[in-house]
């Protein structure tokens, strides 16, 4: 039983990591992109309207369960034969730890700033709106979570490929 928990739970891991590393990624190479092709109007509602869409109650437990699934497949691994896995998902751990404070202390202060601006059909001065947002801030430190969340699933993967190795 503890060793279906313990591939249960990789691999529960590795399937949140993976939506994590598709939604930091469709931000950076479509969402973003597209968007900073729109007038100030557009992009500030668009963006506000994105914002408070992705704040649902499947992307919460996905994105806050990457990082306990992953620590918990790590602590599963702890002290067992075959540890060959454990390296492997620690790094993992670190990498989506890295993209969750990113996403803490840089999107979440940024995206919580275009939306106490108010709604565009009644903002004035769209452009400073949109100008303190700072997209390119927001853009790049998105880039290095992509990155990191991406790395985050190519470790837990190759863990799954090592867990599976172990004799059973």
């Amino acid at each position: 039983m503890q060793r279906w928990f313990q591939g249960a739970t990789l691999v529960a891991a590795t399937m949140t990591a993976g939506l994590m590393a598709g939604v930091f990624g469709l931000y950076a190479h479509t969402i973003l992109p597209g968007l900073g092709k729109t007038d100030d109007r557009t992009f500030v509602g668009a963006f506000q309207e994105i914002d408070k869409a992705v704040i649902n109650p499947l992307f919460i437990p996905t994105f806050i369960g990457a990082l306990v699934l992953t620590g918990v497949a790590a602590a599963l691994q702890l002290g067992q034969d075959g540890r060959s896995a454990l390296p492997w998902i620690v790094a993992a751990f670190v990498l989506y730890l890295a993209a969750f404070v990113i996403t803490i202390r840089v999107h979440l202060p940024l995206n919580d700033g275009i939306k106490a601006a108010g709604s565009p059909d009644q903002l004035a001065d769209l452009s400073t709106v949109r100008a303190e947002f700072n997209e390119t801030k927001w853009v790049r430190w998105n880039i290095a979570r992509a990155l990191l969340s991406t790395a985050t699933l190519g470790c837990l993967t190759w863990a799954l490929v090592l867990y599976g190795r172990i004799d059973k």
